[in-house]
């Protein structure tokens, strides 16, 4: 297996938790090329993981070539180049990416026989993609197809030396030594905790007397979080001001991270940092942050729970959690979000920060 393709054609998170896998392929294979293909939208992150040589992207952006002349120069491009291509999404385009690519194709498909069948027929192997597990556990199912096994994975972030001191300079010209990061945003609105809320989150946040650094894109949605910030004395406002490298240096540097279930927290996680996830719609059981010691996330739904350096908020609802895109699954309001007490949030922190320090 000298040259190996690696294909996620879903969002950030799903991009940045392939490392596990990309690590135990890099490690078993003696330092083969790996290669990346992946939606443009992810190509920030997907530069940060380690051990890739190539990226190659997929656009859905509505400027530029259409998508079926980009899958032909794609399939130009990565056509039996690879001795193995390894498919985390069970997309018809993907699939066939993973065919035409590798010598042997690995992938995700759906559980549905009648969407699936053919692709069953044509890979090399393949596993059901399984939305009762962590994604962690569905990326590094391949390796146990490869006769490899996936053992206990853990999940681990890099950041370039230049980003360490472009962001130790950034904190220093703050004054900011010690500090915790929230971040308020995410990709999708109804992933957001409430304005309101939020605010009486930083106000009580703010009585702690430890620095807050508020981080976030420029995404439009991050940039209107950033004019409803509180002017207060320990809040810094970092929304805009760090590349995805720098970002993770920030993250890397901080005690904890607070704040949506996001790109953020699965880096902040990787870190080993202490995390306080504030989760609406999300099904904890494939999305919650992967704690690296007790190499699992959670599968359950509760108002708090703890599992080694990591809690996570949700709403006592008998909904949570549904996995809607907003309780109208059109990307609307999630209710349960309105739910969450930033007093039971700052209580825990508060407990936390007392016994740290």
């Amino acid at each position: 297996m000298k040259r190996i393709l690696v294909i996620v054609q879903r969002s950030n998170g799903d991009v940045f938790l392939s490392s596990p896998l990309i690590e135990v392929l890099f490690r078993t294979f003696g330092r083969p090329g790996i290669d990346l293909l992946v939606n443009s939208d992810t190509l920030a992150i997907a530069g940060t993981l380690p051990h890739i040589q190539q990226i190659h992207l997929f656009s859905y952006s509505t400027e530029g070539k259409g998508r079926g002349s980009q899958t032909a120069d794609l399939l130009k491009r990565i056509f039996r180049r690879y001795d193995l291509s390894i498919n985390l999404t069970a997309s018809d385009r993907s699939v066939l990416f993973a065919l035409l690519s590798g010598r042997r194709a690995i992938s995700a498909v759906e559980p549905d026989r009648k969407k699936s069948w053919w692709k069953r027929l044509f890979l090399s192997a393949h596993y059901e993609f399984d939305a009762s597990r962590h994604i962690i556990e569905n990326n590094t199912t391949a390796l146990d197809l490869l006769g490899i096994g996936s053992g206990k994975p853990t999940v681990s972030s890099c950041h370039s030396p230049q980003a360490d001191e472009r962001v130790r300079q950034m904190l220093e010209g703050a004054g900011i030594g010690e500090f915790l990061i929230v971040h308020p945003g995410a990709q999708y609105n109804y992933k957001v905790y409430p304005e309101r809320l939020r605010n009486t989150l930083f106000e009580r946040l703010n009585s702690f007397g430890i620095p807050i650094v508020v981080t976030g894109g420029k995404s439009l949605l991050d940039l209107e979080i950033k004019g409803t910030l509180p002017k207060l004395e320990n809040v810094h406002d970092f929304i805009g001001r760090t590349s995805m490298d720098e970002l993770i240096a920030l993250s890397d540097r901080s005690l904890a991270y607070i704040g949506a279930d996001t790109l953020n927290m699965h880096i902040a996680a990787s870190q080993n940092k202490r995390i306080f996830a504030i989760f609406g719609p999300t099904i904890p059981g494939m999305w919650s942050p992967w704690c690296n010691e007790l190499h699992t996330g959670t599968r359950l739904n509760r108002p708090v729970q703890t599992y080694g350096n990591i809690t996570i908020f949700q709403a006592d609802m008998p909904c949570v959690s549904c996995g809607r895109a907003g309780c109208d699954d059109r990307h609307g309001v999630s209710e349960c979000l309105y739910q969450i007490d930033p007093v039971l949030i700052t209580n825990e922190i508060d407990h936390w920060l007392t016994t740290f320090r």
